[in-house]
């Protein structure tokens, strides 16, 4: 079996400025960016290009719609390379865009109309969670569908990942343990998938130390220590995303979309909710297997007895970071525990079979109405 893989070329940079020195960033590129990075990074440099605002077309994760709209604003302009300059909204949105796009992108998600590459895309990301860099996953709500889908093909691969953790710096603090979560559970995920390699494993085992050594820290001295860590976790998502790339994440992700799309959490906050959850079903389903190897990994990081409620305490050490809350807080009511049960099993199949054992309805119904 293929063991690892890995697309793009991977840069790094210690600033936004070395980068540009190396890449040239001119008027034959398009930048979608927010105007809150632009202005910081690009604008002092005196850049001249084809820039794109994407708060302008939408806030919060990325919608059919809103890819549409970027979509028409791209026509009055011509250039050879995009620049996704952003977080994990403006990543997937370029995927997209840098493909051949027909007159609505939800037909690409639905397997409508195939997919062509049609432009080259470098991609620099502004935050430390997705790994989105190096994988071919775009996740995008299909507002007429009210739900999540993922297109994950060989053309929506970037061409070239560039990480630079000074652009993480105006992260804020609760955007940074969210998108370092969702960074930790790719890294756990892809570690326990049934298609993990001695590879794959390689770059989860040193992501989960890397972010759990740099939550510690966190915990002990206070929010502003990020600062010092941000290289460590900025790599670490990097290797959770080569990970999960090759692996593949499964129902933590897979649950998250239910109510990513009904009430519109951020990515990593919505996987945040359901990550001990599941692994507590894991677990109970099957303890001797694998899972017993990622719940000392995490036993070991929490200096905690491997044999007692490891994903308990887990959860009782992030909440130190950001606190967990009842899916009911976000809108969800009680008839939506079938409901995103059986929409979950219906569209999140490319991620359930990743999943370290088999769960079936009342399992995942469970889990939900645990959370609820």
């Amino acid at each position: 079996m293929l063991a690892l893989r890995v697309v793009p070329k991977v840069y790094y940079f210690e600033t936004f400025k070395e980068f540009n020195d190396e890449f040239q960033i001119g008027k034959n590129d398009l930048v979608l960016t927010n105007e809150w990075m632009y202005t910081p990074y690009i604008k002092p440099l005196g850049i001249e290009t084809n820039v794109i605002f994407q708060e302008k077309f939408g806030a919060g994760e990325p919608s059919d719609e809103m890819i549409d709209a970027i979509a028409d604003e791209m026509k009055k302009y011509q250039f050879d390379r995009i620049i996704a300059f952003g977080g994990g909204t403006i990543v997937d949105i370029c995927k997209i865009l840098a493909l051949d796009i027909p007159g609505k992108s939800i037909d690409l998600f639905t397997g409508a109309v195939p997919p062509v590459k049609k432009t080259k895309l470098v991609v620099v990301p502004t935050t430390c969670g997705t790994g989105s860099e190096v994988t071919n996953v775009a996740i995008a709500e299909l507002k007429s569908l009210h739900t999540k889908k993922g297109l994950a093909v060989e053309e929506t691969y970037p061409d070239i990942a560039v990480l630079v953790p000074e652009t993480v710096k105006g992260l804020p603090y609760k955007f940074f343990v969210t998108s370092s979560v969702d960074a930790l559970i790719h890294a756990i995920e892809s570690y326990l998938s049934p298609k993990a390699s001695p590879f794959t494993e390689m770059y989860s085992l040193q992501a989960i130390q890397m972010i759990m050594d740099g939550y510690k820290e966190i915990v002990a001295k206070g929010e502003e220590e990020r600062f010092n860590h941000l290289k460590e976790f900025v790599l670490a998502s990097n290797y959770a995303g080569i990970a999960f790339g090759n692996a593949g994440c499964a129902a933590v992700h897979a649950l998250s979309y239910s109510i990513g799309g009904a009430f519109h959490v951020a990515h990593g906050e919505a996987n945040y909710q359901f990550f001990t959850e599941v692994f507590k079903m894991y677990t109970r389903k099957d303890p001797k297997g694998k899972i017993a190897q990622a719940t000392k990994i995490f036993a070991d990081a929490l200096g905690v007895d491997p044999a007692g409620d490891v994903y308990g305490e887990l959860e009782k050490f992030l909440n130190k970071l950001i606190a967990k809350k009842p899916l009911k807080e976000y809108g969800m009511v009680e008839s939506q525990i079938d409901e995103f049960t059986d929409s979950t099993i219906a569209n999140q199949q490319r991620l359930l079979g990743n999943n370290y054992v088999f769960l079936d309805r009342s399992e995942i119904r469970e889990i939900f109405a645990n959370l609820y």
